[in-house]
């Protein structure tokens, strides 16, 4: 069995040239991680160590101020590290979310995008060790509504 960012990779090399297929692709994301697949994101872009991630704003993610709902956003911001971690791991190695955080810093109304890059060379490890991936959730103008932080326990795999 592959890890999931290989078979991630691969399924997203396939996808997302055909039409339809990033659509697809992230409907196959939400089927893999329910939780995240509730809030109907859908991937824009992606390739190891970078992820973009777009969420429209609906009413089934809104809150009562009539903005994105604050956990809709981490949410999107933990697809979009998660995306782009597991991407970016090099054959052999695992990874986890230990820990999350993120700051709001405006509502967040109409489309969001949520975009993480991290680096290849951090993302090698031959021991355990833990990994901070930033991301970044802007609106249509450009303004950053978010910016969360998720940490990963990143370990080779263990061999059976």
């Amino acid at each position: 069995m592959s890890a999931p960012g290989e078979r991630l990779r691969a399924s997203w090399h396939r996808l997302s040239r055909v039409p339809g297929g990033k659509t697809l692709f992230s409907l196959l994301v939400g089927w893999m991680t329910p939780y995240s697949g509730t809030i109907g994101a859908r991937v824009a872009e992606l390739e190891p160590g970078w992820c973009r991630v777009t969420l429209r704003d609906r009413r089934r993610v809104r809150n009562h101020l009539a903005s994105v709902h604050a956990m809709a956003l981490a949410n999107l911001a933990e697809m979009a590290s998660g995306l782009a971690v597991l991407v970016g791991l090099p054959r052999g190695v695992q990874g986890i979310v230990t820990g999350f955080s993120i700051s709001y810093l405006k509502k967040a109304r109409g489309l969001v995008t949520a975009e993480c890059r991290v680096s290849g060379g951090g993302l090698n490890v031959t021991t355990e060790r833990e990994y901070e991936a930033p991301v970044s959730i802007t609106d249509t103008q450009g303004d950053v509504v978010a910016h969360a932080t998720a940490r990963w326990r990143l370990r080779p795999i263990p061999p059976r």
